[in-house]
């Protein structure tokens, strides 16, 4: 199994992430993680996809995304061609004679310990899947009690860009008759 990240620039309008999702499951791809937001521009979202890749090819499945409506641009992001990133809040159980050490810990991932009770602390963390990843495994013995996270969000290097700007330009500009 390989993960592959897509990203989709969309229109923002209702329906569209049902839209986008339920192309992924005709096609039997399994959504790894699926976050979404607006970009720079009003009116624009973009969903970051993470998708699990066995035997299938997943040129198809892109081919289709640029053939709905209200998609403006679809691009495959490498690893090594994106810079990519993930949160994290995970709430560990700790007695307190322990929270030095998992504050510790957390200033070695360069996390922030975001809230304390009496018998847990909360964290934040963020970095690669990675990263993340590494601390949940180094805190799992003081006890994990919750851990949300975001989904890998993702944005090509250098100059590359989502963007299509002749697309943008010409959906804003009236039809000339």
């Amino acid at each position: 199994m390989s993960l592959h990240t897509i990203s989709v620039l969309v229109e923002d309008q209702p329906g569209v992430l049902t839209q986008v999702s339920s192309l992924f499951a005709r096609r039997g791809f399994n959504i790894h993680s699926l976050a979404v937001g607006t970009t720079e521009r009003p009116g624009l979202s973009r969903m970051t996809i993470v998708v699990e890749v066995t035997t299938k090819p997943l040129e198809q499945v892109t081919k289709q995304l640029n053939k709905l409506i209200h998609v403006i641009k679809v691009v495959e992001l490498g690893e090594t061609a994106s810079v990519e990133r993930e949160l994290a809040l995970v709430k560990v159980r700790t007695k307190p004679e322990q929270r030095f050490q998992v504050v510790e810990l957390v200033e070695i991932f360069r996390g922030r310990i975001v809230d304390v009770a009496q018998a847990t602390v909360t964290i934040e963390v963020s970095g690669p899947s990675a990263k993340i990843d590494a601390l949940c495994e180094l805190l799992e013995p003081y006890g994990l009690v919750e851990m949300v996270r975001t989904g890998r969000i993702a944005l090509g290097r250098g100059e590359r860009g989502i963007r299509d700007r002749d697309r943008l330009r010409a959906a804003k500009e009236p039809a000339t008759a």
